[in-house]
Formats: C-alpha cells, sequence, structure tokens
C-alpha cells in the first residue's frame, strides 16, 4: 500500500508529459498534418491517443518499478535520469513535427529519441528486468514513427 503513491506519481509525470505533448499536436491535426502526404500504412488518427496513453501509464509504471529499488542507489538514479530525458525528448518531438512544422527536425529528434529509450531499457534492465520488458511495446511503436516521420519527411520534400 505504502508503493501505490511512488506509483501514482510516476504514472502521473509521463501522463503529463503526453499531455504537453498533445498541447504542441492538437492543432496541426486537422490542418498542416491532414495537408501532407502520408504513406498507405499510417495508422488513423483516431489510434494515436489509445496507444499513447497506453504507452505513458506503461513507461510510468517501468519508472515505478525502477523508483521503488531506492533512489539512493546510483544505478536507480542513472536510469531514471536517463528515462527523463527521453520523456523531454518525447515531449520536444511533438513540439518539432506538429507546432513547429519541420519533419527533417523532428525525425532527427526522434532518432536521438530512439536511443535514448534503448539506453533507458538497458538501464532499466540492470535494476529490474520487468521494468525493461514494459517498455518493449513503446520502443516498438518510436520504431513505427519513426518510419513514418521519415517516409512523411521524403514523401513531402
Amino acid at each position: 500500500m505504502k508503493e501505490i503513491p511512488k506509483l501514482a506519481v510516476s504514472v502521473f509525470i509521463c501522463l503529463i508529459a503526453g499531455f504537453l505533448g498533445s498541447i504542441a499536436t492538437i492543432s496541426s491535426i486537422n490542418t498542416w498534418y491532414a495537408s501532407l502526404t502520408k504513406p498507405p500504412w499510417t495508422p488513423p488518427n483516431w489510434l494515436f491517443g489509445p496507444i499513447w496513453t497506453t504507452l505513458y501509464i506503461l513507461m510510468g509504471i517501468a519508472a515505478f518499478l525502477v523508483w521503488r529499488e531506492g533512489f539512493q542507489k546510483k544505478e536507480v538514479k542513472i536510469a531514471l535520469g536517463i528515462f527523463s530525458l527521453q520523456l523531454i525528448l518525447n515531449i520536444l518531438w511533438s513540439v518539432v513535427f506538429f507546432a513547429l512544422k519541420s519533419t527533417l527536425g523532428a525525425f532527427i529528434i526522434i532518432i536521438i529519441l530512439w536511443t535514448t529509450i534503448l539506453l533507458t531499457m538497458i538501464t532499466f534492465y540492470r535494476v529490474s528486468k520487468p521494468a525493461a520488458a514494459i517498455l518493449i511495446p513503446y520502443i516498438t511503436w518510436v520504431t513505427i514513427a519513426t518510419a513514418l516521420n521519415y517516409t512523411i519527411y521524403t514523401l513531402n520534400i
């Protein structure tokens, strides 16, 4: 029971990151994004919200599993530091892609984001194997998003 507040804080922080990213996204969905040429395998717009909400919850659970191992431990601090960096990059991608409308800039950021997610998974694995495993859907979705971002960039040069 005493760990529930830590779990709630972890999930809440990740959901806030998603909310911040959505602020940058929402105004461009039916305007700029709708006008872009996209590949036929682009997921429908309605799918992004449920997928990202699920992923942010999973990120929060993963962060909690690491945090509960003891924040005083060096490997926990390092893992959560890298996790925090990927969360910031996640928000930044939305800002650059949707608010700044830079598909190339967003592609560069998503490559860095993907790498940082992988580093997060590696450092989480050293602290909590389940925490690393919980991030597999996240890196899988970001892999798809990376391919989509690149394809949108090349189709709209």
